[in-house]
């Protein structure tokens, strides 16, 4: 997840700094190796992250009640062309850039999404328990944890997208334990609901400083970018 300070196209000089990527660099190409070839793709992690966001947040506003659950339709429309498919072709791209933070999450949450909609859509209803859906939620809660450690040597937004994240799939997987608590659900939609902002935010700002070539929008780089040497 890039917001370089530079213009399109434009390689920085040794020692140059910029904002952070999701994760930093291995090499000490400062371009992530997004030179490498004969080609320059651009920035997937924006789109990953718009995917991620328009799904999530229209999924929390049905999980906060601020939508009735049946207009679950839309939320399987997204998961499946925008938060699934979009977000996974991210995490392909990511790959390719040799972004390995970026290619775990965007393909992980991809492969979520996708799940997702075949788990509503596909799935017949009497394989789906609360216990088993519940298992689901929380196993996700355990990756994204660990994708929230990792994110420490990212920036502050994508660390506050996986923290929220978290919290989010925790309070779910509350919501569908047992007999069902609403309550529970109901918060997780609601910090669902703050996990897609902080998600937007993230792709809006890397979009927007790509566009203009210079930070206009911060992500809160948490580690320095290794300088590149001469």
């Amino acid at each position: 997840m890039e917001a370089s300070s530079y213009g399109p196209g434009a390689v920085p000089g040794p020692g140059a700094r910029r904002e952070a990527d999701v994760a930093p660099a291995p090499s000490v190409d400062p371009t992530a190796g997004r030179t490498a070839g004969f080609w320059e793709p651009a920035n997937p992690a924006p789109l990953g992250l718009a995917g991620f966001a328009a799904t999530t947040m229209m999924l929390s506003l049905v999980n906060g009640n601020l939508i009735s659950p049946r207009g679950v339709g839309p939320v399987l429309a997204l998961a499946l062309a925008y938060g699934g498919i979009a977000q996974l072709l991210a995490g392909m791209w990511e790959f390719r850039t040799g972004n390995t933070f970026g290619a775990v999450a965007f393909t992980s949450y991809g492969a979520f999404w996708i799940s997702f909609f075949i788990l509503l859509h596909v799935v017949p209803v009497a394989l789906i328990t609360p216990h088993a859906l519940s298992a689901y939620l929380w196993i996700w809660g355990g990756f994204t944890f660990y994708m929230f450690i990792a994110s420490l040597r990212t920036t502050g937004a994508v660390a506050l997208v996986l923290l929220l994240l978290w919290i989010t799939y925790f309070l779910l997987a509350i919501g569908d334990m047992g007999s069902g608590h609403a309550t529970w659900t109901h918060w997780g939609g609601y910090v669902g609901i703050a996990t897609a902002a902080a998600a937007f935010y993230a792709s809006f700002a890397q979009v927007v400083n790509s566009t203009f070539g210079r930070v206009v929008c911060p992500l809160f780089p948490l580690a320095a970018r290794p300088a590149a040497t001469p």
